[in-house]
């Protein structure tokens, strides 16, 4: 099973303290993250490195910003993958991907 750490005083804080405020950025993440999971799975399936590399960095740059370092871990490495080329093992970094976001479902 994959970890799933997340900073959630760094979260708060960027989102100025305010609870509400935390739910809907989660909620963004969650259908931001699900949507280049999507465009993820079909560049793998086509070949697109490039396609894939775009939206795993989208999905790093939202996990960063939310304090969540395996979910930025995992589509770092995505996005590694997909710049490089070379796409063997991919499936596995995107189960990685899938089970993280099953996580972010919790998230409060």
């Amino acid at each position: 099973m994959v970890e799933f750490r997340w900073d959630r005083a760094f979260a708060l804080e960027q989102a100025g303290g305010d609870e509400e405020l935390l739910a809907e950025l989660l909620a963004l993440l969650r259908d931001s993250v699900a949507s280049d999971l999507e465009l993820i799975r079909a560049a793998a399936a086509a070949g697109d490195g490039v396609a894939l590399a775009d939206a795993a960095h989208n999905t790093k740059g939202a996990a960063a910003s939310l304090g969540m370092e395996d979910l930025r871990w995992v589509a770092h490495e995505l996005e590694r993958v997909g710049r490089d080329g070379n796409l063997a093992g991919v499936e596995e970094r995107i189960l990685l991907l899938e089970r993280l976001l099953v996580s972010l479902q919790d998230l409060r």
